[in-house]
């Protein structure tokens, strides 16, 4: 195990995918009898996918998730040759069109939201953006000249830019005076701290502790890192504006699987209604292929005001 973390760190991999693929390599050594997976081979992948879809009926995402896990294991950490995998069956993925509200319920479950957590939710609507992509955002990040947001290190270790809403110019200043009078009192009493990417630390040992670094929604509580002792200021949790925006959709009625990612589907979906090109879309999502962003094509058409022929008669 210490094996996968040091390559999933020399290819700079995030640390959720580290710890998803610890946890899969964890289970398919279990489910070998604790047998080390170079004596089971790559003929045990086959077993463990199959029997994830045959016995535990987990989704496609999850089956996929396992199976990149273990290739990831053999591959690069083990340096074996898979080969191609005879019998594998995998669970057919359903063509399933994103949630999205409309502007009118967008509107309602922001009006009911406060804070802090009202102004995550306005920048994941307003920008576009992953719930962890706004909380992983630093000072720097913002451009208020330009009116641009730089998302570093997206979904799959990209780096992209979005719009920074007007509305949002004002109380996010507002926002970075408190969080810079935080990092102020941090200072005075030894802190301010920011965890860097990549050992940056290292090369720039001063940049931490500098206000540029900070995260825009730092957590409550400084921790100290495990390494240096350096007490750290860590992001606000994730699970601050999906409870506060959970709580939002259940007092506006709105009877939606609504979650905070349904906003990042709505901002595209809106922005597409209103005309926007389909290629800017993409660039402001980040996706990697245009065929994933051509689904909103689809829930575009889906949700347009089509008269009923009932109605014509």
């Amino acid at each position: 195990m210490d094996q996968v973390s040091a390559v999933c760190r020399r290819r700079h991999l995030s640390l959720r995918t580290e710890e998803a693929y610890r946890f899969w390599i964890r289970r398919y050594i279990f489910f070998h009898l604790k047998q080390h997976p170079r004596d089971v081979g790559p003929a045990g992948i086959t077993q463990f996918v199959n029997y994830l879809a045959a016995e535990q009926r987990v989704s496609a995402s999850t089956q996929s998730q396992a199976l990149n896990a273990l290739l990831f294991l053999y591959r690069d950490v083990l340096e074996i040759d898979v080969g191609h995998l005879t019998s594998l069956k995998r669970i057919q993925k359903p063509a399933r069109l994103p949630v999205v509200m409309d502007v009118e319920k967008v509107r309602d479950v922001l009006a009911r939201m406060h804070g802090t957590p009202r102004l995550m939710a306005e920048l994941l609507y307003g920008a576009g953006l992953r719930v962890n992509e706004c909380m992983t955002l630093r000072i720097k990040d913002l451009n208020f000249r330009d009116r641009t947001i730089s998302i570093r290190s997206g979904k799959g270790g990209k780096d992209r830019v979005s719009v920074l809403p007007g509305r949002l110019l004002q109380p996010l200043q507002q926002h970075v005076l408190r969080v810079a009078s935080l990092h102020k009192h941090d200072l005075t009493h030894g802190r301010g701290f920011a965890p860097m990417p990549n050992a940056l630390d290292r090369k720039y040992p001063r940049a931490s502790r500098s206000l540029a670094w900070q995260f825009i929604f730092p957590s409550r509580v400084t921790r100290a890192c495990a390494h240096s002792g350096q007490l750290l200021r860590w992001h606000a949790s994730e699970s601050n504006v999906q409870i506060a925006f959970k709580r939002a959709v259940a007092d506006a009625g709105i009877s939606k699987q609504a979650s905070v990612h349904t906003l990042r589907h709505s901002f595209a979906t809106h922005l597409l209604a209103e005309g926007t090109d389909i290629r800017t879309i993409q660039l402001l999502l980040g996706h990697r292929s245009l065929k994933t962003t051509m689904i909103y094509t689809h829930v575009h058409h889906a949700i347009r005001r089509t008269v009923s022929p009932l109605d014509r008669l």
